[in-house]
Formats: structure tokens, sequence, C-alpha cells
């Protein structure tokens, strides 16, 4: 077990957070080690999430209090200023970084633009200043690099740096990583856990917090996991492993999930259900009934837009899809979903959900037709329909009528595949479909798809995470520039080979 009474680094002693009956956080205790990579683990809803806002001093925790260093902070003298003169710092899973701004003038934003007594800025000292810091934090950009033009990794990095810039020494705070990787390819994810390694064996101390255990067991030398609001289990660097995370995060009913188990067999592709043909008429990809096709591809290959294209989100010129042997116009989405296509798109917040509106709502959108009663929507009905869907995929929530927003990821997600999953549909496209869940979550969301699958489905699935392709695909295609150039099946259908191909510059050009 971790030990949460260090008198040295960040310690939280016996936090409990309620809202109203429930709750949140029950007498959690951590403690952070300088120096080191403290992974903060647990499914969703288990509290992690809100400890994490009152780390912050976003929300008010009822009791507990925190230390760094000997400064003692009760919660009721608690605040995001308190946080930040501890020295906690924040990174989230969206770096925040600013796009068509240079490196040096976001890692201004962060401190502060260097300016002459008349109120000019000194570009000249602010790039120095600003290539001191790249030094620093061993980020491979120079001052003057637009961020767009950088790697996802290389911008996660500059917004750690812009986060922890203003500290002294490595030893002054904790930083704080929020799934910092989710959006990351593998390569990416490679390049920023091994500057973290750099960044803690110089002294910094990190609070990590993900749901790939992979990375934990990687780069952790301690971890805490949280259940219900309490802490579940401590563990040390010689006590990682798969299993027993797990069991930690999800009890011991999901003990025996393993990743064999997440990746069963599925059934051979059938009859086919849709079909993509190129403006020379020749298919471009089949996909059969009881088939899932894997989409593996750099990020900027196309692997996104290929979905949103057989969706109508995006124009196919010159392309024409089938479903069943039929045509499907390429209008709009409203012909694709007529045709029995459904899509779980990547960004769940901004093209999935509808904020502000209830979980019944939500699930209804794509089905009102179902709900109708002489021309006017069935609340009724759409409420009953909730609730059983609800129920059927184990979404955890008090009411139908909560609000869509107020649920874990996790929950959002599994709202949003049951969405499509009650219409039927013959060809459901999915887009990083596990993309931030807990490992329950996600093993759910893989056997809900398996199903539909199983049941004559055809699946498409995006996915950064190789693991998740096999699990879930029959096989692979390739994608590079827009186009497919290559396919992996049978023994072929592995992570080595996913690599290999995905990186390769020669693969069928």
């Amino acid at each position: 077990m971790t030990d949460a009474s260090a008198t040295q680094g960040l310690v939280v002693r016996g936090v409990t957070k309620r809202y109203g009956s429930t709750v949140a956080l029950n007498g959690v205790s951590i403690a952070v080690e300088p120096g080191t990579i403290h992974a903060l683990l647990g499914g969703n809803g288990s509290g992690k999430s809100t400890l994490i806002k009152i780390l912050a001093g976003i929300v008010p925790a009822d009791a507990g209090e925190f230390e760094f260093e000997g400064d003692v902070a009760e919660v009721s003298a608690y605040s995001a200023a308190k946080a930040k003169a501890m020295g906690l710092r924040f990174v989230h899973q969206q770096s925040s970084t600013f796009d068509d701004l240079t490196v040096a003038e976001n890692l201004a934003i962060g401190r502060g633009f260097i300016r002459s007594s008349a109120g000019r800025i000194r570009w000249g000292r602010q790039r120095r200043r600003a290539a001191e810091v790249l030094d620093r934090f061993s980020i491979p950009a120079t001052p003057d690099t637009l961020v767009r033009e950088l790697g996802s990794a290389t911008q996660m990095m500059i917004a750690i740096a812009r986060a922890l810039q203003d500290q002294g020494d490595a030893r002054d705070g904790v930083l704080v990583l929020d799934e910092p990787t989710a959006s990351l390819t593998r390569n990416e994810v490679d390049t920023l856990l091994d500057a973290l390694l750099r960044y803690a064996a110089a002294g910094q101390s990190i609070i990590y917090v993900t749901h790939r255990l992979d990375e934990v067991i990687r780069i952790a030398d301690n971890a805490t996991v949280l259940r219900d609001g309490r802490v579940s289990e401590g563990f040390t660097k010689g006590q990682l492993a798969y299993g027993q995370l797990v069991e930690a995060i999800m009890g011991e009913a999901l003990a025996s999930l393993t990743r064999e188990e997440m990746a069963k067999e599925m059934p051979a592709g059938g009859a086919p259900v849709a079909e993509l043909r190129g403006d020379d008429g020749l298919p471009l990809l089949t996909v059969g009934a009881g088939e899932c096709v894997a989409v593996a591809g750099l990020l900027g290959s196309g692997r996104s837009s290929l979905l949103r294209r057989i969706f109508g989100v995006l124009p196919r010129p010159g392309e024409e899809l089938r479903i069943d042997g039929r045509s499907v116009r390429a209008e709009s989405p409203r012909h694709a979903i007529r045709a029995g296509i459904g899509l779980v798109p990547e960004d769940r917040p901004r093209d999935a959900l509808f904020a502000g509106q209830s979980i019944s709502q939500n699930l209804s959108i794509v089905a009102l037709d179902e709900m109708q009663w002489m021309g006017a929507i069935s609340v009724r009905a759409e409420r009953a329909r909730a609730r059983k869907l609800i129920e059927a995929f184990h979404v955890r929530t008090a009411s139908e009528l909560t609000s869509i927003g107020s649920l874990s990821g996790g929950n959002q997600q599994k709202v949003v595949v049951a969405r499509w999953l009650q219409r039927t549909p013959r060809l459901l496209l999915l887009d990083e479909p596990t993309q931030g869940v807990d490992v329950g979550a996600r093993a759910e969301i893989h056997g809900f798809v398996r199903n539909a699958v199983e049941n004559g489905a055809a699946a498409i699935v995006v996915s950064s995470d190789f693991d998740e392709l096999i699990a879930l695909g029959d096989r692979a295609i390739i994608m590079r520039d827009g186009r497919i150039v290559d396919e992996a099946r049978g023994s072929d259908f592995t992570e080595d080979s996913l690599n290999a191909l995905v990186y390769s510059q020669e693969a069928n050009e």
C-alpha cells in the first residue's frame, strides 16, 4: 500500500466530498513522493475526477487537508490560488495550446510577455527565454515554430513546459496530468512517456491520471486506485501488474478479464453489407455481415475522414456507397441513418452529445420516428425506452432524466453506443470508441460491439490503440494520405505488423 503519512512531497489526507446524500469521496489519502510518477486510477464514478478538481481548487472538499513540503492547508483554506502557491500545476487531456501562435508566444501566455518600459514586447528576449525553456524540457522545437506544425506529443510537452516554466527547480511542485495520451498515436505516446521519465529523474513529482494500464506499468513508481469514492488499493513499482490493477479498479468480478478474453475470436464476415466504390466503379472497401474491419493509420492518414465520408458528414466525390446492394445518397447523415448506418464519432462532447439535454433525449434523437403518436413525440414512450437502454447498457445513473453532462465519460460513451445499437444498424462506424474510458467500460463497450457484429451487423472501427483494433477487428486496413494502402489479416494481424505497416514509408508505393 502507498503511505499517506509521508512528510515530504504532496500528501492528501482524509479528503471527503459529499453532494447531498451522495458521498463522492470518503476519507481519501494519497502520498506523492518527490521525483516520482504516481498513477491515479479508477473506473467511471470512482471519484478520480472529483479528487483532481479538489486538488486544483475548483471544487471545495468537506473535510481533509493537503500538505506539500511542510506547507499544510485545511480544506476550508484551500483554493485555486493556494494550489498554485503550493506548486501544483495541471495539464488536461486537451493540451490547450494555441495552434496559430508560435512556441514562444504560447509559452509567454502562461508567464507573461517581456516588455519594455514603454510597454512594447521585447521579442529578442522573449525568444531567448523560450529557447531556455525548450532546452530545459528537451523539447524538439524552436521559439519561432508555429505550434500547429508540431506533433501532438510535442504540443503536450509545450503545455507541460508552460505549466512548469515558472518553477525554479523541478522539486518545487507537482505536475498533475489528466489523460495526456488519450488522443496520441503509439509513437507519440512513447515520445511523451520518455519525456515524463526524464522530468521525474530530474526531481519532478507527477500525478498521472489515466485509464491506460500499460502506461502505468511502464512509467509509474506508485499507483493509487479509487473505487466508489474510497482508496481501493495502493501499489508500488514491483506490484504493478495488469491483472491486479484490473481487480483493484473493478473488483473481483472482472479480475479474470484478460487481454485474451477481450480479444476473443470473432466470426468471419458473411454476405457484403457495405461497399464503397471508387470513381472507376471498383470496390475500395467491402465489409460483410458479422465482420468488423479495423482501420489503422497515423493522424492525418484519412482514417477518420473515411468514416465521415461514409456517414455523409464529408462529401465523397466520385465514390459510391452501397448498403445491402442499394446505393446511398451522399448529401447528409440523414440519408446514412435511413440506410441503417450509425456513427460513434471521435470527439464525443462536440459531435455526439446534446449538452444540457437528458439521457433520455440523447438516446431518442435518432429514433424519434418510433416514438410518435398522432404526429407528436410520446414522452412516456421516450422515457420507457431510455430506461430499458440504461439497464441493458449498464449506464450508471439515478434517472433517465439526468443531464447527459453529469455522467462520467465512460457512461456518456455507453449512451452514444446505445443510441445507435437500439436501431440494430446494418453498418456501425466507431472512431476511437473507448478513448478516455476506464478498463471496465472499455470491456463493456467492446462486448456491445461484438454482440452487434455476431448478430449480423457490419462494423468499421478506427483507433490509435492497436490492442483495441486487434480486440475488435477481423482484419485491418492501413491508410495513408487518404488512401487504403495495405491490409493485415490472420497471422499478420498483430501489433508488430500494424506498427510496421503504419510507419513504413514504402508500403505499396
